[in-house]
């Protein structure tokens, strides 16, 4: 039974989030929700890790996920789960549009489906820099404002953002080692 919802959890996701890694984040944050396969701090730590080393974050968490719930058959079925929608989906295209390039509505289907990649990518960001910089399950109506304010975390994000300013010709590989190393230090 749990091959199966791997792999129905992991398809949908693999199926509807167009645009590329960022995403499939508000997929996985429900199946983070609905499933005890990974939390979603759990999530935040993997788009974290994925975002500094080679791999998509949705091929990477699938991979996670079914390892955690069911061993290496588990990662393999949630992962192939995920990248199958994509490769019948560009298997079929490919055919098609040869065929329909010139096609006014599927120029159009394609320049529509570019807001909404961004939506689902915008709506990600937030959603991390939200639990990243503030912690919003520690508000509760009246809480004070260093409840709800990670503040190292917050100094962190303007000192870098400060130093990406003013070293900005240097390598982004730099920013990303120290900002990993920052966050193994101070457990943010």
């Amino acid at each position: 039974m749990i091959f199966l919802q791997l792999f129905w959890e992991f398809f949908k996701t693999g199926l509807f989030a167009v645009g590329g890694g960022l995403a499939t984040i508000p997929f996985l944050k429900e199946i983070s929700l609905k499933y005890p396969w990974f939390t979603p701090q759990d999530l935040m730590d993997m788009i974290a890790i994925s975002e500094s080393t080679p791999g998509p974050i949705g091929v990477n968490t699938a991979t996670y996920a079914g390892f955690h719930a069911a061993g290496l058959p588990g990662a393999l079925m949630a992962t192939f789960a995920l990248v199958l929608p994509s490769v019948v989906i560009i298997i079929f295209i490919s055919r098609a549009l040869e065929r329909f390039r010139d096609s006014k509505l599927v120029q159009r289907a394609f320049y529509g489906l570019r807001p909404a990649s961004a939506g689902l990518i915008l709506g990600a960001m937030f959603e991390v820099f939200l639990v990243s910089l503030f912690h919003p399950a520690a508000y509760h109506g009246l809480a004070t404002l260093g409840d709800f304010l990670n503040l190292p975390a917050i100094v962190l994000f303007l000192a870098v953002l400060a130093a990406i300013r003013k070293f900005s010709s240097v390598h982004p590989i730099f920013f990303i080692l120290a900002g990993g190393i920052c966050g193994v230090v101070f457990q943010l």
